[in-house]
């Protein structure tokens, strides 16, 4: 899903650095005992089911440099990058795969390998990296097999590594490293940002590389998806019921919501205020006894799953006589 030059000794495009949580009888000991255990027993399984939960999100690492800080700096990338995974951004502007990277307010911002030494298994199992454009042409085919070697050392099982985009022609040989590693490093898949972005100037600063909202949107888009299609990231939440029952005024009325996919339990709202005496419950039960005239109303409903995904279900209601 989602052609190629003379080598440079320096980093190949002016690099833009910005600044980026009481007593009793027997008896009544013998009740309070049966009530305890009953307790305990209700809470070891509830922490057994928010523990499997746990489980159904995985971790990813998200290694950036100052292109890709513009989706840890957009509130709509972050939504969207963080759908269906436990996501940890680590993004930082100047950022090397190897070596020391320019200063950002008197700081240098630890290398990728730098990172996973220091990380280790606080990287998880998956890692997706967006860094280059401060990298030496020459060195950058070593920088990448020097990163997955630490990678492999912390315990990352799975490596993501986005292309450049080639608005200098030193980014077609690094494109060519990145490519020509994946073919011996059977954990390391290539996500084609370079590809994936050629159409679209307007997603970019005048540099060509550094990235507007809809650029960062549209990454944080390409590593979403790419994550669902390798079935790292939970597919987001999608609303079933596509119809309701007729309601009669005056009368109580009671549906259940359905929604699949995601990760349970999903909690629901409206966008707009149901019919008076109609209400939504968080659970999914629309109900109530409908005190409006007769007509047909329109309920926007929303499902947001326990990973954050929503989805949004536009379903009328016939209200009768």
């Amino acid at each position: 899903m989602y052609a190629r030059a003379a080598v440079v000794r320096k980093p190949l495009a002016a690099r833009k650095c910005r600044t980026e949580r009481h007593s009793t009888g027997l008896g009544s000991i013998g009740a309070v005992r049966g009530v305890l255990v009953f307790f305990v027993a209700v809470l070891a399984l509830s922490a057994s089911i928010a523990h499997a939960g746990a489980r159904d999100v995985q971790h990813v690492t998200l290694i950036g440099d100052s292109v890709a800080d513009a989706i840890g700096n957009t509130d709509s990338a972050i939504g969207i990058v963080k759908q269906g995974v436990d996501m940890d951004l680590e993004v930082a502007p100047c950022r090397r795969v190897e070596g020391e990277g320019c200063p950002v307010n008197g700081v240098r911002p630890p290398s990728v390998v730098q990172l996973a030494n220091s990380m280790g298994s606080q990287l998880g199992p998956n890692v997706v990296v967006s860094v280059g454009y401060n990298d030496f042409e020459d060195q950058y085919a070593q920088n990448i097999e020097d990163a997955l070697s630490a990678f492999k050392l912390a315990g990352v099982k799975h490596v993501w590594w986005l292309t450049l985009r080639a608005a200098h022609h030193g980014y077609i040989n690094m494109n060519d490293n990145i490519e020509a590693a994946a073919q011996h490093h059977p954990e390391l898949t290539v996500i084609d940002w370079n590809v994936y972005s050629r159409s679209h100037p307007d997603w970019f600063q005048s540099d060509g590389l550094h990235l507007l909202q809809d650029g960062a949107n549209a990454m944080a888009t390409l590593i979403h998806n790419t994550l669902i299609d390798d079935k790292v990231a939970l597919k987001p939440v999608q609303v079933v019921t596509t119809a309701l029952p007729p309601a009669r005024r005056g009368k109580l009325y009671g549906v259940k919501l359905r929604a699949t996919l995601g990760l349970a339990p999903y909690r629901w709202s409206l966008l707009a205020h149901a019919p008076k005496g109609i209400h939504l419950e968080a659970d999914g039960r629309i109900i109530g006894k409908p005190l409006a005239k007769p007509g047909t109303y329109v309920l926007k409903v929303v499902a947001k799953d326990a990973a954050g995904s929503l989805a949004v279900r536009r379903l009328t209601l016939r209200i009768t006589l």
